[in-house]
């Protein structure tokens, strides 16, 4: 691949990730539950990285996954990150 090939491939993973995350985001059945995600689990950026999956450590406060609406509390996690 020529170098413009690799930007241009980089450009469209980034862009397609980015459009994945906002349609995550914007579904109103679901809400950012923090502390409940398992190591390599997260949902996105958090906790000083910028990529979903990198979480290092189970139930950290600062990491979140989606869940159903409702459901974050009976999870035993929190709405806001500790």
């Amino acid at each position: 691949m020529t170098p413009t090939h690799i930007i241009l491939a980089s450009a469209v993973a980034a862009a397609l990730t980015l459009a994945s995350q906002t349609t995550l985001a914007a579904d109103p059945t679901k809400e950012k539950c923090f502390g409940v995600a398992k190591a390599g689990s997260n949902d996105c950026a958090a906790n000083g990285h910028a990529c979903a999956g990198m979480a290092k450590k189970d139930r950290d406060g600062k990491e979140w996954k989606l869940v159903a609406k409702g459901t974050c509390l009976n999870l035993q996690g929190s709405l806001t990150p500790q």
